[in-house]
């Protein structure tokens, strides 16, 4: 059994408070990216993401992929109802704060990725003002709050364990969410400033690396085999077994 509610999750940006405000600061983000992104298919997860224009992307396919019937594709996270190594891109936005398996999510979508394929995962920062609403109990059962937030350095350990290479950790939106976004405009400015990490939300962009790093060995410290301490004896009878 989960121990977070699920029993609300936000299907439109409008669903969260100061929704539109969110949509534009992430649109505004993913903008820099999408004229580096290229190849055929660009898959958006989740309605949010769904919401999000990627037009700026050459890629020449861009679809979603939902639970509900707003998609172009009604499929579980879980289960992506593709091919392996078919996707370009993937765009999932506020969604494993909300899902009861965000690695295998992760995992699911690492499966239907190319190499080289980028993944752009937007997420709630905890380390921000925005876990306010976590500790004012009006507020615990309410989006977003009633999901849970990930660390953006949990999320990076994630992605490394699959083989990703993060090539940019991003904060946007300085406020709590509680109130209006106009409110306390001199304390956002403030925290972009002084702490730029604190942003509300974290913008993770990966890349599926061609195949996973490993430790490349030094051939001069190959330990050679150690003749002279072997037997004279033994080393006749071992050499004997080769030469049969």
């Amino acid at each position: 059994m989960s121990y977070f509610s699920t029993e609300r999750k936000p299907e439109q940006w409008e669903d969260l408070p100061n929704g539109s405000t969110l949509q534009q600061a992430v649109a505004e983000k993913l903008a820099h990216w999408w004229p580096r992104v290229f190849g055929y298919h660009l898959l958006k997860l989740g309605p949010l993401s769904a919401a999000l224009s990627s037009m700026e992307s050459p890629v020449a396919h861009h679809f979603s992929l939902t639970a509900s019937d707003n998609a172009s594709i009604v499929g579980d996270f879980c289960h992506l109802p593709l091919q392996n190594g078919v996707i370009d891109a993937v765009v999932m936005s506020l969604l494993l704060e909300f899902e009861p398996d965000p690695y295998r999510i992760l995992r699911e979508t690492d499966r239907v990725l190319i190499a080289g394929g980028y993944l752009f995962i937007v997420g709630f920062n905890p380390l921000s003002p925005i876990f306010l609403g976590k500790l004012w109990p009006k507020y615990q059962d309410c989006l977003p709050w009633n999901g849970r937030f990930f660390m953006p350095s949990r999320v990076r350990d994630w992605l490394g364990l699959l083989g990703y290479q993060v090539v940019s950790d991003e904060r946007l939106v300085y406020h709590p969410l509680i109130g209006e976004f106009n409110e306390g405009r001199f304390m956002q400015q403030t925290l972009a400033s002084w702490l730029p990490s604190a942003g509300s939300l974290y913008l993770i962009v990966a890349r599926k690396l061609e195949s996973p790093l490993t430790p490349i060995r030094d051939k001069r410290k190959v330990l050679q085999p150690n003749w002279t301490a072997a037997p004279t004896a033994g080393r006749s009878e071992h050499l004997s077994e080769h030469v049969k």
